[in-house]
C-alpha cells in the first residue's frame, strides 16, 4: 500500500449549551467556510476563516467528538490497478458505494452488479449505499433499488436529503424554525420523518415574480435554514426566496446537500448537478455552504456511530474523485475509484490530478473476474 501525505487544515470546538449529548454525536463537518450551530435557541456563528473547517459539541458524555480535524491527502505515486480482488475484500469489513456510475447509471445497472454485491455478502461484508442524490428519500431509494432487482435494506442506504435531516438533529436545529427547500421531495420527507416544519420545494417550482416598478418580495421572517439541493424545477422565485432568509433571517443556515458538478440523470449523458444550484445561492448570498453530502465527513461519522464500525476496515467505492475518493481519505479509508462513472483513465493519471485512490478498475464486476476466493 503506497503512504498518504496528511495535512491538518482546521479543528475547531463549540460549545452546545444545553444540547443532548446523544443527538450530537455527528455534528462534525468538513469542508466548510461558515459554520453555524444552535444552543437552545440562538445560532452561533463558530468560524469563517478557512476552507476546511470542523467543529464538535462539548459535552461530557462525547469526549470522542470533541477534537475533530481534516486530512488533505495529497501526493502519491501513480494509482494502482486493482489486481488482487481477494486482499482487498479481505482487508476490510465494510464497502460503502456510491450509486451513480457505480450501481446504476440514470434508470440502467450496471452490468454484473447483482452477482458482485452477493459475492460481498456470502464473505460477510457489511455494504452501505451513500448518495449525493437528495431527490429521493431512503424508502424511495429502497423503492429503486428493489425495482433495479437489488435487495437492500432501508438502514443500508444513506441519501443526501437524509444527511441534510440528520445534520439539522444533531446540532439541535429548533423545532419551532422552518426549513425553506430548494430541492426535490426526497429532501421534504426526510425533514418530515425528523419532524421540522418546511416550505418551498416542488410547490415553488410553478412560481413566478411579476416585477412590476417598486415590487418588494415578501419572506418567512421565522426560516433558520435554507437547504439546497438538486433541483429539475429551480427558478428565480426559489433562488430569490432563499436568498433573502439567507441574507435577512438573523444566523439562517444554509445546507448544501452537495456541490456535484454533474449527474447521471440518463445513461446517454452528463447533466449539471446539485453544485449548479448551490452555486446560485453562493453567489446571491456570498456565503459558504455548509455541505452535509460527499466529501464532508459528516455521513461517514454518521455512519460509522450507527453500525460501530472502524473507519480503517471500510472501503469507499466511487466513481468521482473529488467527492467518492476525497470522502473515503478524509475518512480515513481504503479506497477503490471505477471508471464505470464520471472518471476517466485519463483523468486519473493527468499530472493536474491530485488525489488518488489505493486502487482503480473498470467496475465493480470485476471482483468476479479476478476470481475472489470464497470464505
Amino acid at each position: 500500500m503506497l503512504s498518504r501525505t496528511t495535512v491538518i487544515a482546521a479543528s475547531l470546538s463549540v460549545s452546545a449549551g444545553s444540547a443532548n449529548p446523544s443527538k450530537s454525536n455527528y455534528s462534525r463537518l468538513l469542508g466548510l467556510n461558515n459554520n453555524l450551530s444552535y444552543t437552545a435557541s440562538n445560532p452561533v456563528i463558530v468560524s469563517s476563516n478557512s476552507n476546511f473547517a470542523s467543529f464538535a459539541w462539548n459535552t461530557s458524555n462525547n469526549s470522542k467528538y470533541t477534537k475533530s480535524r481534516m486530512e488533505r491527502f495529497t501526493t502519491r505515486a501513480s494509482p494502482q490497478p486493482l489486481t488482487n480482488a481477494d486482499e482487498l475484500i479481505g482487508s476490510v469489513q465494510t464497502f460503502i458505494f456510491d450509486c451513480d456510475g457505480v450501481i446504476w447509471k440514470g434508470d440502467k445497472l450496471i452490468d454484473g452488479v447483482p452477482e458482485t454485491l452477493d459475492l460481498l455478502r456470502s464473505k460477510g461484508k457489511r455494504l452501505v449505499f451513500v448518495t449525493n442524490n437528495s431527490t429521493k428519500s431512503r424508502k424511495q431509494y429502497g423503492k429503486k433499488f428493489e425495482t433495479l432487482g437489488l435487495n437492500v435494506n432501508e438502514e443500508e442506504i444513506f441519501a443526501s436529503s437524509f444527511a441534510a435531516a440528520a445534520y439539522l438533529k444533531s446540532i439541535n436545529f429548533p423545532k419551532d424554525k422552518k426549513v425553506y427547500v430548494i430541492g426535490e421531495e426526497g429532501i421534504l420527507k426526510e425533514l418530515e420523518l425528523a419532524g421540522y416544519q418546511y416550505l418551498g420545494g416542488p410547490e415553488d417550482g410553478g412560481k413566478k415574480i411579476d416585477l412590476k416598478p417598486g415590487f418588494l418580495m415578501e419572506h418567512d421572517e421565522n426560516v433558520g435554514a435554507v437547504v439546497v439541493g438538486f433541483d429539475r424545477n429551480v427558478n428565480y422565485y426559489k433562488i430569490q426566496y432563499g436568498t433573502l432568509c439567507i441574507r435577512e433571517n438573523p444566523g439562517c443556515l444554509f445546507i448544501a446537500t452537495n456541490r456535484d458538478a454533474v449527474t447521471h440523470l440518463t445513461d446517454a449523458q452528463e447533466w449539471a448537478g446539485g453544485g449548479s444550484m448551490v452555486g446560485a445561492i453562493r453567489g446571491s448570498t456570498q456565503r459558504e455552504p455548509l455541505v452535509v453530502g460527499k466529501p464532508s465527513t459528516f455521513m461517514m461519522d454518521y455512519l460509522a456511530n450507527e453500525f460501530g464500525i472502524l473507519k480503517s476496515q471500510i472501503c469507499m467505492v466511487g466513481d468521482r474523485l473529488d467527492t467518492d475518493i476525497l470522502f473515503g481519505q478524509n475518512g480515513g479509508c481504503k479506497t477503490l475509484l471505477v471508471l464505470s462513472g464520471v472518471t476517466t483513465l485519463s483523468v486519473l493519471q493527468s499530472p493536474n490530478n491530485s488525489i488518488q485512490p489505493d486502487f482503480y478498475t473498470n467496475k465493480i464486476s470485476d471482483f468476479l473476474s479476478l476470481k475472489a476466493t470464497t470464505v
